[in-house]
This record gives C-alpha cells, structure tokens and sequence, in this order.
C-alpha cells in the first residue's frame, strides 16, 4: 500500500527537493504552500504522514497543527514539523501540541526518508 504524504510548507525549493526525495522512495506526495489551507487539504487526501512547517502564510505551523490534533479523523495523523528556527522553546511547543517529530533546517535527504518510513509504519 503506498503512503500518502502532506508537505505543508511555502519555500519552493524545499517542497520540491522534499518531494522529489519522498517520490523518488514510492511516497505519494501532495503540497500546499499555505497554513490556512492545510486543514482542509488534509480532510481531502487523508495523508498517513503531514509534514509541516512552522513559519507559514496565513496560520502557522503551530496553529495547523493545534487544529489537526482536535479534529477527530485526522487527530492521530503523524506530524513532522520542519523549521529553520530551532530553539528550545520551539521544540517544546510543538511535543506539547502533539507533534511525532521536530527536525531543524537545513535537514539530512536520508533522516527525512528515514523518518518518513518510521512515522508512516513502513519500518520499525
């Protein structure tokens, strides 16, 4: 069965070598450049893994991912949060909103995937 992948995030080049990477790995991938739009995007292709990150137009990572974590079908999809900003208080925001995981910017090609598979059951 292949996954299902929503990158939320609004730098281009970082959606399209993310997508590339998880394409190229057998993922199906969706991208929306917009926090506003994600909750929305995510009820339509109910993705097994949402990748997300902090600092989006509209509504912020930390929002979307408040919202994701009360909806009912999607509130136990597994959250990657991405971000350039890395401090501690980040980091502690997004586990206490729920997030699976927290990687910083820039990010290693094989960790994403790595974890990409973990997150989405394809390893352990």
């Amino acid at each position: 069965m292949v996954k299902r992948i929503l990158i939320v995030e609004d730098e281009a080049n970082i959606v399209e070598s993310l997508a590339f990477l998880l394409r190229r790995d057998g993922f199906d991938v969706s991208t929306i450049p917009d926090g506003a739009r994600a909750l929305a995007e995510a009820e339509r292709i109910t993705p097994d893994l949402m990748i997300l990150d902090v600092m989006l137009p509209n509504l912020s990572g930390f929002d979307v991912l408040r919202d994701l974590r009360t909806h009912g079908a999607l509130g136990t999809t597994p959250v990657m949060m991405l971000t350039a900003k890395g401090q501690t208080r980040d980091r502690d925001q997004a586990e206490q909103l729920g997030a699976d995981l927290f990687m910083t910017k820039p990010f290693s090609n094989a960790e994403i995937i790595a974890q990409a598979r973990r997150l989405t059951g394809l390893t352990p």
